[in-house]
């Protein structure tokens, strides 16, 4: 049976891309609300919808305060409003309690993203395991859909890895996930997500899957220089990242690296940040008596990712580099997509980092809709079948194209 009527929670820039794509097919998805903390921001993003016309048909957009740690609220709120599924864009700190609020009132749930402690960073991977894994039993007990990282990557790459599984090789030998903005924002430092999340990711170690077993690298130590389609030659580097520690366990693949990459400007703040202990996240008293949390403070000083949208110009090229066997031979692709931040800004008011985030998301809410992905237990996005996936991506601006011995060409177009 067709599910309908959904509700958003978070209000940065990934949920802003997810409620516009939302709203441009809410005659399949119906009721639409957003919560967050910040009621007014919910609006915003209702007030952009319509500046948009992104509505497809008349329908409902409302906005909803709501503290998502609070799990008892959020099943409140889950009842009141009748929706049939959940789309957690907001804090990756509010996960668990959102996927316990779906489980306790049966509703499916999503995210783009892994749970993370506050108090923790960089824990023994496979970090699924840690939290999100732990309720697949009451999942599958309460026959609750839960997909796990729907958004790039993870996400989108995940579902690029499960595609090359099925239809391109017989057997896989690497996954190497390179992420490339060859943007500018024309900022002197900022992020282009949450920056507390975003300095999280690179101040611990770097788990990557080689040869079978968890290898720990330290943040800008393992660098690789590439040329990329549309965006020309890049610098990435070795980093941890969520879709490592599913796709590790999910699929037969002997080696799961990310890359990403970085440009020298970042690198030096970053460094200077770091050395300075302004990237911790643990408390520390100030001279006159306060306690602070280094990082929060950074967060709090640097521009909002948001903000940077309407000035941001270039490309993003996120994709898969493959390698394996095909027919007793060895094979490599390269399976991407390219995204332009100023074309993204004209349609939803976000940037492409958002934009490749949110649309995956939207993807796959249309999926649990009408009962494809609908599949009543928790699952990440490899253990799902990648085409009707990657054709809805296509179908909501997405593209997909595939670099290999026979040339460059789309898929799903």
């Amino acid at each position: 049976m067709a599910k309908k009527n959904l509700l958003i929670i978070g209000a940065g820039g990934v949920a802003n891309v997810v409620a516009h794509k939302c709203a441009q097919h809410n005659d399949r998805l119906g009721d639409i609300h957003i919560a967050s903390r910040n009621i007014q921001r919910c609006e915003s993003i209702i007030d952009s919808i319509n500046r948009k016309q992104n509505l497809k048909q008349p329908g409902l957009l409302k906005a909803h305060a709501i503290d998502a740690l609070d799990t008892n609220a959020l099943i409140t709120l889950i009842n009141e409003l009748g929706v049939s599924m959940v789309l957690n864009l907001g804090s990756a700190f509010v996960n668990q309690s959102v996927l316990h609020a779906c489980i306790e009132t049966g509703v499916a749930y999503l995210d783009t993203a892994i749970h993370e402690d506050p108090a923790k960073v960089c824990e023994t991977p496979p970090w699924y395991a840690n939290y999100e894994w732990k309720s697949k039993q009451a999942c599958e007990a309460k026959g609750v859909t839960a997909i796990l990282g729907a958004g790039f990557d993870p996400g989108v790459v995940n579902a690029y890895a499960r595609l090359a599984a099925d239809t391109l090789f017989d057997s896989l030998e690497s996954i190497d996930i390179l992420d490339v903005n060859a943007g500018s924002h024309g900022k002197y430092f900022a992020t282009n997500f949450d920056p507390e999340i975003n300095f999280r990711e690179f101040t611990g170690q770097v788990w990557t899957w080689q040869n079978r077993e968890w290898v720990s690298n330290q943040m800008f130590e393992v660098k690789l220089t590439r040329d990329f389609p549309v965006v020309g030659e890049q610098s990435l580097y070795l980093t941890g990242h969520d879709e490592i520690h599913s796709i590790s366990q999910n699929l037969d693949v002997p080696n799961v690296r990310f890359w990403m990459g970085f440009g020298e400007h970042y690198i030096n703040v970053f460094t200077v940040l770091k050395n300075l202990g302004l990237l911790s996240e643990q408390p520390v008293p100030t001279a006159e008596g306060q306690t602070v949390v280094p990082l929060k403070v950074v967060k709090a000083v640097l521009p909002d990712p948001s903000s940077l949208a309407p000035e941001y110009t270039g490309k993003t090229c996120i994709g898969d580099l493959i390698k394996g066997t095909k027919d007793g031979e060895p094979k490599e692709v390269f399976i991407y997509n390219i995204c332009d931040h100023a074309e993204n800004y004209a349609e939803v008011e976000s940037q492409a980092i958002s934009y490749t985030a949110g649309v995956p998301a939207a993807a796959a809410a249309l999926l649990i809709a009408d009962g494809t992905w609908d599949v009543g237990r928790m699952v990440n996005v490899e253990e799902l079948p990648a085409e009707p996936f990657l054709k809805t991506l296509a179908e909501l601006g997405l593209s997909t194209r595939i670099q290999d011995a026979e040339g460059d060409r789309a898929l799903f177009a």
